[in-house]
Order: structure tokens, then sequence, then C-alpha cells
């Protein structure tokens, strides 16, 4: 592959990581994030106990959830009436993964 092809094959990778970048930059939704990695998995956590360990105002905290959920970062189970949000371990990182491993490729062959 030369090195046109490569830069091609990143900034596709850069479009398909795109949402995931941008949901995960936010440090508001950082701690979302780290607080949803400190559960169960399967389990999650209602608005209202993200709200409590992250300090942040209810809408706050359902707005930076929305947007975790619409990058694929976080899923949400119903029970009922209530919602339980948790990380997908299937989640979108593998797009982040081989961005990163397709740039450490290109610096390691062009430079």
């Amino acid at each position: 592959m030369n090195k046109q092809e490569h830069l091609n094959m990143i900034k596709e990778d850069f479009l398909n990581a795109q949402k995931v970048l941008l949901a995960i930059g936010d440090e508001t939704r950082q701690s979302i994030l780290l607080v949803l990695m400190g559960t169960d998995c399967q389990t999650g956590l209602r608005v209202g106990e993200i709200t409590e360990q992250t300090h942040l105002s209810r809408p706050a905290v359902s707005h930076h959830l929305k947007i975790l959920r619409e990058a694929g970062v976080i899923l949400m189970r119903k029970e009922g009436t209530k919602n339980f949000y948790y990380i997908n371990v299937r989640t979108k990182f593998e797009l982040l993964k081989t961005l990163v491993l397709d740039i450490e490729k290109f610096m390691k062959d062009f430079y």
C-alpha cells in the first residue's frame, strides 16, 4: 500500500470513528462512562443513580446519555417504566483501535 492509499484508509477510519470520538471526547460524558464502568455491565444504572454519582443535573445526565447511546457506546435496558444504562461491551470502541493501529502502521512505514 502506498502512502496516499494508507492516508485514504486513515481518513475512512476517522469517518467511521467520528461519532464515538465526539461522544467520548467530552469530559462530562467521560465521567458518566467511568461511573457506568464501575457497575455490573448487565445491571446498569438509572439516571437518578448516575446523577448522584456525577453530581450533574438530571437533564444534563439525560442529554449526555442520549449522545452516548446514539454513538453506540452505551445501551439502555427497560424494566417496566425504569430505564437502566450500561456500557455496550460490543461497542464501537473497536473503530478507535483500528484507527490507532492504522496510524501507528503509517508512522512506522513512512516516517
